[in-house]
């Protein structure tokens, strides 16, 4: 598991290896979600709406990064932090 980034107290983890469709994970307090990288739709799991509008505006700023962080977990290398959101 890999953090790439924390911000407004939402954490974003991808792991390596794991199941499709590329996505990462959104934690935030006791919630979390996974969130598709190519369509940033929500697969499973929910946040407050704040917090999931929140992931949606970085991840969209952050798209191409996450492709990157998959591709480089799934060769078994580690992903480079990404910026939070400002």
């Amino acid at each position: 598991m890999a953090e790439l980034s924390r911000f407004y107290g939402i954490v974003i983890r991808m792991y390596g290896n794991d199941h499709a469709p590329p996505h990462f994970h959104a934690v935030y307090a006791d919630r979390s979600a996974l969130v598709e990288i190519a369509t940033l739709r929500l697969i499973r799991g929910n946040l407050p709406r704040r917090a999931r509008g929140l992931v949606a505006e970085w991840a969209k700023t952050h798209q191409t990064e996450l492709v990157e962080s998959w591709q480089r977990l799934n060769r078994g290398e580690t992903p480079a932090k990404i910026d939070p959101l400002d």
